[in-house]
């Protein structure tokens, strides 16, 4: 039986193609601008965009939803600016039980259908990408021009790798196939089998206060694709994104022919835990989580009627052995500890160098001077509060603002407030970098979200690649990289990432950065290590999203 292609699909038919032969190639492809230039986007986009969401503040968010019983706002901007976006409280019941009764006519759409929906959806998200990245910044913290890359044109990347994986997995087997046996000397036996792509159930994607929509899209497309209707929580300090989208899904859906209630949007009140209570309905078959190790955890252990989809926190860490490019080391990994204040899952934690110091083009330099180094860059990158906060965002959570006072050591560089030239409430902080003994695991093996690093003496590169083995298969790390000029040295800190299931890179020292990753090319987390049970995107991590199941008949 041949799907008949839905228009969304043939309007989308060559992007979806082309993210196919992207997924399998491997190089690099984008199919959404990162720029937000005016002459990538026109000249009066971003001024569109802005009001947009300017429109939204202080308002009820425009989004009706079965079984909403009152309306909640919890979002504080960590530029401090007054939000007051309330959203429908919808009744858990009421929820679960619209997206049940969305799934029937969604599934037997067919895997073709569903992904040219779903590429609509984005291009219509994509059309819309302004609007979107205020809404990632001043919920995350994130300064514009990342809110736009990582919370709107890389978002949208992700988003249709998963689609294009889903596609794929979906589309492995065909949908029908004749079967023919020998039987001796009479007829042959013959049937005829239809296979069948058949979703679990109701998905639940929990979101992140950092990354909103980066984090959430994988799973949320990855799900509707395969068939399952998909209920998004999003963090209560961060929901502006996920509404946006939610209100975009729903009404492509609609125009689609399909039951907009196939994504809906779960916001709790303060307390509540909504997640918790989501996660262990028996409807709810599929989980996507980004956030804690200890949250995360209990998903893992008590959602066991659902496959669990987890990234959880890690110790990212840099082996330092030689470099060719002492300054591009330094400016290299200056830049990944100040980017978004270190509050990225992938930003360098520990910085392993040997005590007695490594060769560089610059002659020796102490483990002193390379820690003095890398401060060095930091410092120049945050020098000038206009241009700082360009690089830094501004701080996310008081969680953040806790770990910085609580760390200590031999400090190299202090941590210091920034008055935000634009946003006067904004919460700002430059990184700071400890030095510390190698004795001091019970510190730097654990992970300190935010800006905050740690320069590790240790007694020779071997010792490091130790470490790094130990901390990482204890504590996981969704990042690794290595610095050295012996070709001996770079092939042990592969086996060691092997090992430890982490994925390495090596000598970045121009604007290839360790804490940034590229959709279509770059894999986003292993599973291979306790941070992260599922990698950002790969065939299992659609697979799981739906099963086969099969009817045969008689010829």
């Amino acid at each position: 039986m041949t799907e008949t292609p839905h228009p969304m699909y043939t309007a989308h038919a060559d992007t979806l193609a082309r993210a196919l032969t992207a997924i399998a190639e491997r190089g690099y492809w984008s199919a959404y601008p990162e720029s937000p230039s005016p002459r990538v986007y026109g000249e009066t986009a971003a001024a569109q965009g802005e009001a947009a969401f300017r429109a939204l503040l202080g308002n009820r968010y425009p989004l009706d939803q079965p079984g909403t019983v009152d309306w909640v706002a919890t979002e504080a901007s960590p530029f401090g600016v007054d939000l007051g976006v309330s959203y429908p409280h919808g009744d858990v019941d009421a929820l679960v039980t619209a997206a049940r009764a969305a799934l029937p006519a969604w599934r037997d759409a067919g895997p073709q259908t569903r992904v040219g929906v779903c590429a609509e959806i984005l291009a219509r998200l994509h059309a819309n990408i302004f609007e979107l990245a205020n809404a990632v910044q001043f919920t995350s913290g994130q300064a514009f021009v990342m809110a736009f890359q990582a919370g709107g044109a890389h978002a949208l990347d992700r988003a249709l790798e998963a689609l294009a994986y889903a596609y794929a997995e979906m589309s492995r087997h065909p949908g029908t196939a004749e079967w023919e046996k020998p039987a001796g000397k009479g007829d042959p036996l013959r049937m005829s089998k239809t296979f069948h792509v058949v979703p679990r159930g109701v998905a639940l994607v929990i979101g992140c206060n950092t990354f909103p929509t980066w984090n959430s899209y994988p799973g949320l497309f990855a799900s509707l694709a395969t068939g399952n209707p998909v209920v998004v929580k999003p963090h209560p300090g961060a929901v502006l994104p996920l509404a946006i989208t939610v209100r975009i899904a729903r009404e492509v859906l609609a125009e689609a022919g399909f039951d907009p209630n196939l994504v809906l949007l779960a916001v709790e009140a303060p307390g509540e835990r909504i997640a918790s209570t989501l996660a262990l309905r028996p409807e709810v078959r599929i989980v996507d989580f980004t956030g804690s190790t200890e949250y995360g955890d209990w998903l893992e252990a008590n959602a066991r009627q659902a496959t669990v989809y987890t990234e959880k926190a890690g110790v990212n860490t840099i082996v330092v052995d030689s470099t060719d490019d002492f300054a591009g080391l330094c400016r290299n990994l200056g830049f990944s500890l100040t980017l978004y204040s270190g509050q990225m899952c992938t930003t360098p934690q520990n910085i392993l160098v040997p005590a007695g110091g490594i060769s560089t083009d610059q002659g020796h330099k102490s483990l002193d001077e390379v820690a003095a180094g890398i401060a060095a860059a930091v410092g120049k990158l945050t020098a000038d509060p206009a241009r700082a906060v360009e690089f830094t965002g501004a701080i996310v959570n008081d969680g953040v603002l806790a770990r910085l006072a609580e760390v200590g050591g031999d400090v190299v560089l202090e941590s210091r407030a920034i008055d935000h030239p634009t946003h006067p409430a904004a919460v700002v902080r430059t990184p700071t970098i400890v030095k510390l003994a190698a004795d001091a695991v019970d510190t730097y093996g654990r992970e300190w979200f935010g800006p905050i690093s740690f320069v590790v003496a240790t007694d020779s590169t071997a010792h490091s690649l130790d470490i790094f083995r130990e901390t990482v298969g204890r504590k996981g790390a969704l990042t690794a990289a290595v610095y050295s000029t012996d070709e001996k040295v770079l092939d042990a800190a592969e086996e060691a990432a092997v090992d430890a299931g982490v994925h390495l890179s090596c000598n970045l020292t121009g604007q290839v950065f360790v804490n940034q990753s590229a959709a279509f090319s770059d894999f986003h987390a292993s599973g291979a290590n306790p941070a992260a049970n599922a990698a950002l995107t790969d065939g299992a991590y659609v697979a799981g999203r739906f099963r086969i199941v099969q009817s045969r008949r008689h010829l």
